[in-house]
């Protein structure tokens, strides 16, 4: 991004321009009120998540789910147990190694995320009002190649 021999301080940058922090406050902002409108549908965010993930991509390890979620294993897994015992997953172990188990969507869970959806997508286009097309689309293409440059993250 620039001279090596010139790092600017945070202060010549400014908060305002520094993408983390801004970064930061969006995630912030969308999770606070993400929960406010889930709380009003009985889920939590982690069970949304999980569901969201699955909808698109059931069939997926603990691990993965976890990974694409943004949950802790551990926090994931026991999110299972309370999706599995509300009928909403199933977990199976995989055909080719029994000590990995994979996540199914149940037709439950599919039509609990999609009344869920229409409040989620609602939130969704508040956030990006007054954002064009073009600035959307440029903005999620630097959203991936920021992630690329990460570590072991999906894109």
């Amino acid at each position: 991004m620039g001279d090596e021999e010139a790092i600017p301080t945070i202060g010549e940058i400014g908060l305002n321009q520094f993408a983390p922090y801004l970064l930061n406050r969006l995630s912030a902002q969308w999770n606070a009120e993400l929960q406010e409108v889930l709380k009003g549908l009985g889920i939590s965010t982690t069970k949304m998540r999980a569901l969201a993930v699955l909808t698109v991509a059931s069939g997926i390890t603990v691990n993965e789910l976890a990974l694409f979620a943004v949950t802790e294993q551990s926090t994931m897994s026991r999110t299972l147990d309370g999706l599995e015992d509300q009928g909403l997953i199933r977990r199976k172990p995989k055909a080719d190694d029994m000590r990995v188990r994979e996540v199914f969507i149940t037709e439950k869970g599919l039509g609990l995320f999609a009344s869920l959806w229409p409040d989620i997508y609602g939130l969704y286009a508040r956030f990006f009002e007054g954002v064009d097309e073009m600035e959307f689309r440029g903005f999620i293409a630097t959203l991936h190649k920021v992630l690329r440059n990460t570590r072991n993250q999906p894109t």
